[in-house]
C-alpha cells in the first residue's frame, strides 16, 4: 500500500511538471510573438518617421528652390534684400540640421516642422512684397515709357511748330523785303549827258525803281549799291564805306538815305569816274535793310 501511493506521488509530480512545461512554453510563445508584434509595430512607427522626414525634407528643398527663383540683385530694396537673405540661410541651415537629425527624435522633428511653418508665412510675406515691388516697378517702366513717347511727341511738335514758325517769318521777311524793279545804268559825259564812248565816260548813272509794298515797315531806310568790277573787286572811294550784311561788313560804293512810305519810288545814284574803267561784265547790288534787294549786270565796252 505505501508502495502504491509512492507511484501515485510520483505521477502526480510527473503530471504537475509536465502541466508547468506546457504554460511555461505558452507564456514563452506568448513572450515571443507580443516581442514580434512590438518589434514590427516599432520598425513600421520608424519607417513612419523617416518618410515625414523625408517629407520635411524635400518641402524644405521646395522652399529652398522657391528662394532662389527671387534675385535679390533684380530687387532695388535693401531692407527687403537683407531679410530675404538672412531667410534664405535660415532654410539651408534648417534643412541640414533636418539630415542629420535621427528619424526616432520626434521632438525635434516636431519642432523643425514648426519652424518649417513659420518659415512659410515669412516667405509669403516677402514674396507678396517681391510681387507688389515687381508690379510698381513695371508700372514705372511703363509709366516712364509713355512720358518718353509724349515727351517726343512734344518735341517733334515743337520742332515742327519752330519750322512753321521760321518758315513764316521767312516767308513775312520776303513780303516785307523791298525789291527793286526797275533798273538802268547809263554812262554820262563832262556834260552829264549819255555817251556810249568810252574815253568820254567821267560818270556812271544808276537809275532804279523800289516797287511798292505796303507791308514793309515805312520811314526813312538807307539804299547801299555795291559796283563790282569784271575782276571781282568792289569799287569804293573809301575803305571806311562798310554796311552790315550777313552778320559781317561788307564794303559798298555809294549810299543814299531815302523815305519809304509803302509806294513806289524811284531815284539815281552816281558814281563818279577817277579811275581807269575796265571793260568788261560789272555787277550792281542794291542793299536796303541788311537785304539783297535787287541784282543787275552790266556792260562796259570801248
Amino acid at each position: 500500500m505505501a508502495e502504491k501511493n509512492k507511484k501515485d506521488s510520483k505521477h502526480v509530480v510527473l503530471v504537475v511538471l509536465i502541466v508547468a512545461l506546457v504554460v511555461l512554453l505558452g507564456v514563452s510563445a506568448f513572450l515571443a510573438w507580443q516581442y514580434q508584434q512590438k518589434k514590427t509595430e516599432v520598425k513600421e512607427i520608424v519607417e513612419m518617421m523617416e518618410f515625414e522626414k523625408e517629407q520635411l525634407a524635400d518641402e524644405y528643398e521646395d522652399f529652398a528652390v522657391q528662394f532662389d527663383g527671387y534675385q535679390t540683385t533684380e530687387i532695388h530694396n535693401d531692407s527687403l534684400v537683407a531679410l530675404l537673405t538672412q531667410e534664405q540661410q535660415r532654410v539651408q541651415d534648417l534643412l541640414e540640421e533636418l539630415r542629420i537629425t535621427k528619424a526616432t527624435n520626434a521632438r525635434r522633428i516636431a519642432e523643425l516642422k514648426k519652424e518649417l511653418a513659420t518659415v512659410r508665412e515669412v516667405m509669403v510675406s516677402y514674396v507678396q512684397q517681391i510681387d507688389s515691388l515687381d508690379r510698381a516697378n513695371k508700372q514705372l517702366v511703363q509709366e516712364n515709357k509713355e512720358v518718353k513717347q509724349q515727351y517726343q511727341v512734344v518735341v517733334r511738335e515743337a520742332k515742327q511748330l519752330e519750322k512753321e514758325r521760321t518758315q513764316l517769318a521767312e516767308v513775312v521777311s520776303r513780303a516785307s523785303m523791298l525789291e527793286i524793279s526797275r533798273f538802268e545804268m547809263i554812262p554820262l559825259n563832262k556834260r552829264d549827258r549819255k555817251t556810249t564812248i568810252y574815253n568820254q565816260i567821267l560818270k556812271l548813272q544808276f537809275d532804279y525803281t523800289i516797287g511798292r509794298n505796303v507791308t514793309s515797315k515805312p520811314g526813312m531806310k538807307m539804299l547801299y549799291l555795291r559796283i563790282t568790277r569784271p575782276d571781282g573787286e568792289v569799287m569804293q572811294k573809301n575803305i571806311n564805306d562798310v554796311f552790315k550784311f550777313e552778320n559781317k561788313e561788307i564794303a559798298y560804293s555809294v549810299s543814299k538815305e531815302f523815305e519809304y512810305a509803302g509806294e513806289e519810288i524811284s531815284g539815281s545814284l552816281y558814281w563818279l569816274v577817277e579811275e581807269i574803267l575796265q571793260t568788261g561784265i560789272y555787277n550792281a547790288d542794291f542793299f536796303v535793310d541788311g537785304e539783297l534787294i535787287g541784282s543787275f549786270p552790266f556792260e562796259i565796252k570801248k
